[in-house]
């Protein structure tokens, strides 16, 4: 099996969600550290030009948002499970739900530090979060309204963990862990009232530590042209897959575009169809710079339309 490849930067909270699962699932995997912003060259020969962090890679097959990451880790590495305690399905309903909490969360770290951010980092990161017509004034004007609504949703958090289990799902870590942790990662590391909001929860506290002490698998260094170079030497592996009940009527060899279902400013990564289902589809690509690629999304959450 090829290596996996972690195209991500040591802030980022979507990556340090992945960085959990990895180390959930003691993997050893490769790091590659990526931009903040884009430009990001050495990553969007990869991704057709998808920007969002992070992007896993397994050879010349590319996977976008960490819900499409953390599926294929499940898909590859079955044990120790995402799903401990026979929780399948579930999982996935908290991670999509933190990920909307995430909005909230976002909304009081870049509201509390609006005046302190580079130029380039809150143009990039107010459009992309909060639409073409972002308003710092605006957002620092709701930051207690979105204060309240993070602080309600880790009260469900502790709710749940002070029935005395040690993680989300019982004795074993799974991928709510992961999802409900990147959350009170990104909230205590980067605002500074953080602490304060967090110790109203003795329970999730606790919990917190067990998690981090999981830790981040076995990463080692790589770097960005190494990755490049191993994609240009692979074929991608995905097998050419239908899906006969889709209510798009998506086949293999349509060419479509896809990009996430928000108003984020980006374009849509354009590609032949490969792969579709109910869970997932995946789009040849090909450039100069690393021959062809398959790249794989999530369907929730993203939309996929003619190209």
């Amino acid at each position: 099996m090829s290596e996996l490849i972690f195209h991500h930067y040591p802030p980022s909270p979507f990556s340090e969600k992945v960085r959990i699962g990895f180390g959930i699932k003691k993997l050893s995997w490769r790091s590659v550290e990526i931009p903040r912003v884009p430009p990001k060259p050495e990553l969007m020969p990869l991704t057709g030009g998808y920007r969002r962090t992070p992007v896993m890679q397994i050879g010349a097959d590319i996977y976008c948002d960490t819900q499409c990451i953390l599926r294929e880790l499940q898909r590859r590495f079955p044990e120790p499970t995402f799903y401990p305690g026979g929780a399948d399905g579930l999982p996935w309903a908290v991670n999509r739900w933190t990920d909307i909490v995430f909005d909230a969360a976002a909304g009081v770290i870049l509201g509390a530090a609006a005046d302190q951010l580079p130029e380039a980092f809150a143009r990039d990161r107010g459009r992309l979060y909060f639409g073409p017509d972002y308003d710092f004034e605006r957002i620092k004007a709701q930051l207690p309204h979105n204060a309240a609504q993070v602080r309600a949703q880790l009260g469900w958090i502790d709710q749940r963990l002070a029935t005395g289990r040690k993680f989300m799902l019982g004795d074993a870590p799974g991928l709510p862990d992961a999802a409900a942790y990147y959350l009170v990662w990104f909230v205590r590391g980067r605002w500074q009232p953080g602490a304060e909001m967090l110790a109203e929860f003795p329970a999730l506290e606790a919990w917190e530590k067990r998690v981090a002490a999981i830790g981040h698998g076995k990463p080692t260094d790589m770097n960005a042209a190494d990755a490049l170079e191993v994609a240009r030497a692979a074929d991608p592996n995905t097998p050419e897959h239908a899906d006969p009940r889709d209510p798009q009527g998506i086949k293999p060899g349509m060419n479509v575009g896809v990009v996430a279902d928000v108003d984020g400013g980006e374009e849509p990564v354009k590609g032949a169809v490969r792969f579709v289902d109910r869970e997932s589809i995946a789009l040849m690509h090909s450039n100069d710079r690393v021959g062809t690629v398959c790249i794989h999304f999530p369907r929730v959450g993203y939309r996929v339309t003619p190209a």
